[in-house]
């Protein structure tokens, strides 16, 4: 089969050629325009963030299988791969561990102020008359309470991390729900009981700009803000206000609404102390990038067997 990876350089390794390739393209990128022509005589395309839409797939007849090279899919569109009979596959839980250890570093960066302090450090610690520099003021995490969007697999491993530092975890039922499930709390009642808020939840037309200015009025005074699902979950201006009026105490994002981001956006230019923004880097480990490329060659010897698994269409 030939296989084409339309946005390889998305990975910070080479993924090793599948055994089933009698024709193996890696593009290191795939602009929207280049998409159809590269994937003309392939029967199975990986894509991590290039988007495969029905006009896209209508001019692909010879496609049979879509890996996604991660575990949200919201790239490619489901209902007309159902329709062509295009089988499509992701990677469950790869990254589990390192999005969830990266949102645990955030909450200790951010409610001890780290990167105040390593600042304090060149500039008032040498001229102090004391042996230490006060400012922000330094929170534990023990005894805070995590409010937490979403229930999969990330959002479960924070939430059993986040136990063991013995921080109270409350998972958030979806806004606007009729019944609160066991096990849950009210969206809102949420908002106003954490002291930090993570998202772990797929971006749907239902959760576009779920935290908007509303949502981060309703929080706690000084609350935490930690995005490291997909950028369209919060509107980034209402984040800028409420960092600028002192709504938000601080916000963690590794996801924005556009990526690569223009390089004048505003929230690369926020000196906030206590906003970190980083490249959408969460996923990343090396552990985890190791077990992504072998569940991709695994859904592609799978599927080529006549047993395809991890199927989302």
């Amino acid at each position: 089969m030939n296989i084409v990876f339309l946005d390889g350089a998305s990975l910070p390794s080479p993924m090793t050629r599948p055994t089933e390739a009698q024709g193996w393209d890696v593009r290191e990128k795939t602009s929207p325009d280049q998409v159809v022509r590269a994937l003309a005589e392939a029967d199975v395309a990986i894509t991590n963030k290039v988007r495969l839409d029905r006009v896209v797939l209508e001019q692909l007849p010879r496609l049979t299988l879509i890996c996604v090279a991660a575990t949200g899919y919201d790239c490619v569109d489901i209902a007309a791969c159902r329709d062509q009979g295009v089988t499509v596959c992701n990677v469950p839980a790869y990254s589990a561990v390192s999005v969830a250890e990266s949102v645990i570093a955030s909450l200790f960066a951010l409610r001890r102020h780290l990167l105040v302090y390593r600042g304090a450090s060149t500039t008032s610690w040498p001229q102090s008359s004391h042996f230490c520099v006060h400012g922000a003021p330094i929170q534990d995490l023990q005894g805070s309470t995590l409010g937490i969007v979403g229930r999969g697999d990330i959002g479960s491993r924070v939430a059993r991390m986040a136990r063991a530092l013995e921080i109270n975890v409350v998972f958030a039922e979806h806004r606007g729900a009729d019944r609160v499930r066991e096990g849950y709390m009210a969206f809102d009642e949420v908002l106003a009981s954490a002291d930090a808020l993570t998202l772990h939840c797929p971006l749907t037309p239902q959760t576009r700009y779920l935290v908007g200015a509303a949502e981060i009025n309703r929080m706690k005074p000084g609350a935490l803000l930690i995005n490291t699902a997909r950028g369209p979950l919060v509107d980034e201006n209402a984040v800028l206000a409420g960092l600028a009026s002192g709504q938000l105490g601080g916000a963690a994002l590794d996801v924005l609404y556009s990526e690569p981001p223009r390089a004048d956006h505003p929230l690369l230019h926020c000196e906030h102390p206590n906003l970190i923004v980083t490249p959408h880097v969460a996923w990343a480990s090396q552990s985890s990038v190791a077990r992504l490329k072998a569940v991709l060659a695994a859904n592609i010897t799978a599927f080529a067997s006549g047993k395809p698994s991890n199927v989302v269409s």
